[in-house]
């Protein structure tokens, strides 16, 4: 063959290859959903909290990645995060088509709207008005005029004070912090920092617990839906098809409330009087345990967050705690099942917790095999508090309503009734305390949260440090709970 055949040949390809790229980056220009089949990968760019998107010990995490894992998968195609470290920065890498969309609990607002293609609404909330309980409650929009308010700068919260003030109220005025997640402006108002923050509702009850002294002042304005922001234009409209169509999918069948029972149920089980206590002693008592509990969990392949919480429901991380029944130690076990667990003495901790651990996965090993996570840790901490037997007659009690036996979010419902003669009296185990264990479960998924969402700070990767020729001979960094 000669030089110049060979040549030629070279030629040829690279020119099919240009026609192939150029084909491709078309398709992104004018249809990203072909784009994102063509590449195998659906982009988000997200905000890093416990409301949106995070890491814990096995991998991604949050309601807001988990629900575009789920369409991903129904594109069938891989995800990919991208995290921004402020509002700001979410919006320029949509607009850079950095990323195919925003995933990041935002509302949908007029300025947003002309920007950026959305999908339909997938979530609504409330926004509110927070301040710490002792200080002055704000009621009304005028109560804020004399106050330290604080918002998240790019936030729809900073234009609808913006709106206000030049709607009628000319003396509003407030601070916007940089970043993007609302964390950080909890941590303000704890601190005495600010008199009042401006969050979305489901944020506020996400993370409430963790700054139990904070209260809900009054709601601000509507009601807001929630939505995915699309970059790409007009080539977005498929992609936004496709995503809408997953989410009545996942609407209809249920799935997306079980989504948010998992990454939210828990909230509303726990009083602020309940999560103060256990913050207070998750600073005083739990540092003596915790590498014990750490261990344990190790041992027991057991996430420690949840093997803590466990010990705090049933003892408040007391080795020495008894009950009138006659169950004792950190895991508060029965003498019986102590002895068959080959625990001497349940006082001891690290005894008790071995035996509190290996009874926990006895239990979850013996359920059946078509119960998945999360429900069967569920399902097995109520078996812990209330016998498998009561729960497999609140499982039967299930069916026979024509709910779910396999889901919590379905058999938490027909425990109570295990307390009450009509139902109890016909079932094989007969009555049992069917609402305290629902209350046991619904406490250790709290506790559970609180512990991980606390590691938080400590895993988020920090934002770029701003160099602004203002600044003499200085830099400033800006240290971010998460986005």
């Amino acid at each position: 063959m000669s030089a110049l055949s060979t040549a030629m040949r070279h030629l040829v390809r690279s020119a099919a290859a240009l026609v192939l790229l150029a084909s491709v980056i078309g398709c992104s220009e004018t249809d990203r959903l072909s784009a994102i089949e063509a590449s195998g990968e659906l982009v988000i760019v997200t905000r890093n909290s416990p409301t949106t998107y995070y890491q814990n010990k096995r991998g991604p995490a949050g309601f807001e990645y988990d629900l575009a894992a789920k369409v991903a998968a129904a594109l069938k195609v891989d995800l990919r995060v991208v995290q921004a470290h402020s509002l700001a920065e979410l919006f320029a890498a949509l607009e850079r088509n950095e990323a195919d969309l925003a995933a990041a609990g935002l509302t949908l607002t007029a300025a947003r709207g002309d920007r950026f293609a959305h999908t339909d609404a997938y979530a609504t909330l409330m926004p509110q008005v927070i301040y710490k309980a002792g200080k002055k409650r704000p009621r009304r929009l005028q109560d804020l005029t004399n106050m330290r308010v604080v918002s998240l700068a790019g936030s729809s919260h900073s234009d609808a004070l913006a709106a206000l003030r030049a709607g009628g109220y000319p003396e509003l005025t407030w601070r916007e912090v940089e970043g993007a997640d609302s964390m950080a402006l909890l941590e303000l108002l704890d601190d005495d920092e600010a008199d009042a923050a401006l969050l979305d509702s489901n944020e506020f009850r996400a993370q409430q617990s963790l700054y139990p002294r904070l209260k809900v002042g009054f709601d601000l304005g509507d009601e807001q839906q929630v939505v995915w922001y699309l970059a790409g234009g007009k080539g977005s409209e498929p992609l936004a098809r496709a995503i809408n169509a997953e989410f009545q999918r996942l609407g209809d069948s249920g799935e997306l409330a079980l989504l948010e029972d998992q990454h939210f149920g828990h909230s509303d089980s726990m009083n602020r009087i309940g999560s103060h206590t256990f913050t207070l002693n998750m600073r005083r008592t739990l540092p003596e345990y915790e590498g014990m509990i750490r261990q344990v969990a190790a041992e027991y392949q057991l996430d420690w967050q949840l093997l803590a919480a466990i010990a705090y429901q049933e003892s408040h991380w007391d080795p020495s705690a008894q009950s009138p029944t006659g169950v004792e130690g950190m895991m508060m076990l029965t003498l019986p099942t102590a002895r068959e667990l080959g625990v001497a003495d349940r006082t001891d901790p690290l005894q008790s917790l071995r035996g509190g651990a290996r009874y926990l996965k006895t239990i979850k090993r013996r359920l059946p095999d078509d119960i998945y996570e999360p429900d069967r840790t569920y399902f097995a901490l109520a078996a812990y508090n209330i016998g498998r037997g009561h729960l497999e007659d609140a499982r039967v009690l299930t069916e026979r309503g024509g709910d779910d036996p396999h889901l919590w979010q379905d058999v938490m419902n027909y425990l109570p009734l295990l307390q009450k003669s009509p139902h109890y009296l016909d079932t094989r185990y007969g009555y049992a305390r069917g609402q305290e264990a629902v209350t046991y479960v619904q406490n250790i998924r709290h506790y559970n949260n609180i512990l991980n969402w606390q590691e938080l700070p400590s895993q988020q990767v920090s934002a770029p440090i701003i160099v602004k020729e203002q600044l003499p001979e200085q830099l400033r960094g800006l240290r971010l709970l998460g986005l």
